[in-house]
């Protein structure tokens, strides 16, 4: 797909600035060059794919259908809408709190919080990118699982006493909301708010690849393959512990994940890293403790991460 640009990206670093192909730093800098605009490219396009569809949802009525439903029916709608929700953990947890102010299932709520950072359009942009559709959906279809089993598991536990705030309940009955543009108006819609993401990511992507980029031209392969790589035990669980006390999103993390995996991480440790980094995080940890119970936190720290391991193992057996 970017086989001309990578010549261009060839011709430009070992023809016209004539530099060494063995040397470090002529492999970082075609890392870095190569990947920056590749991702670029693919960021802008798929988003605004995403966000010309999604011009066709009303978050308000989706809001009010989710309250109808069944806690199980309610999970994977949840896990779904949060596929088509730009937000990393953090900027989930007003509408997370909107729902809960909806009445709606404490597990639903919780499915919709897992999902929308594990499974938001930048992260299956960049995947797409990086290791092709086939390990993108079977990474989509993970989310899923992990999403709607942890908030069923979460609703079952029935934690919703440990909801700190005084929730005041808000109508979910919306009146017929509608959103009426026609395709001019909403494909400038979509540009607007692909620039508007686009400026706010696009350093986090330049910093992500420039840490990739180091790593791919100066840490030697053996040093990480033999402590991330074959079949060690613990690569998987050492991914997730290292990957909670980041904070980064998807476009700041995959790039790392490429070169961890071209030097020869195992491709769940990696993913498992990633997972661990945008859907578990201090800083949401944080921001949720003004609104639920250590307990519940803990609860849920610990049931995702329980599931992110085990997603981790398979991707690693089965790939």
């Amino acid at each position: 797909m970017f086989s001309y640009w990578e010549k261009l990206v060839d011709y430009l670093i070992y023809e016209l600035f004539n530099l060494d192909k063995t040397a470090h730093l002529t492999q970082a800098l075609h890392f870095f060059i190569f990947d920056t605009i590749k991702i670029f490219i693919l960021l802008i396009g798929i988003i605004f794919v995403v966000s010309y569809l999604r011009t066709w949802f009303n978050l308000e009525k989706v809001r009010a259908y989710l309250q109808g439903k069944s806690e199980f029916t309610g999970n994977i709608l949840a896990s779904i809408f949060g596929i088509i929700t730009p937000f990393c953990t953090c900027s989930a947890i007003p509408l997370f709190l909107g729902f809960l102010q909806a009445r709606i299932p404490l597990g639903v709520t919780f499915s919709f919080l897992i999902s929308a950072p594990l499974n938001n359009e930048i992260a299956i942009a960049m995947l797409f990118s990086l290791f092709g559709w086939k390990i993108t959906a079977i990474y989509i279809g993970f989310g899923l699982l992990v999403s709607i089993i942890g908030g069923f598991v979460i609703g079952k536990l029935k934690m919703e006493k440990y909801i700190l705030l005084d929730i005041q309940p808000i109508d979910g009955c919306c009146e017929n909301p509608s959103i009426t543009m026609n395709n001019k108006e909403r494909a400038k819609e979509a540009f607007s708010y692909t620039m508007d993401i686009f400026k706010k990511i696009y350093l986090y992507v330049v910093l992500g690849v420039a840490v990739g980029a180091f790593i791919h031209g100066y840490i030697p392969t053996d040093f990480i393959a033999k402590y991330t790589g074959g079949d060690a035990w613990y690569a998987v669980p050492l991914s997730v512990v290292l990957g909670i006390p980041m904070y980064a999103s998807a476009a700041g993390v995959m790039p790392l994940v490429e070169v961890l995996t071209s030097k020869g991480m195992l491709l769940g440790s990696a993913l498992s890293f990633m997972m661990a980094v945008t859907a578990l995080s201090l800083p949401e940890a944080m921001i949720l403790k003004r609104l639920l119970h250590t307990k519940l936190i803990a609860t849920f720290f610990l049931i995702i991460g329980s599931g992110i391991i085990i997603i981790g193992y398979i991707f690693n057996t089965i790939l």
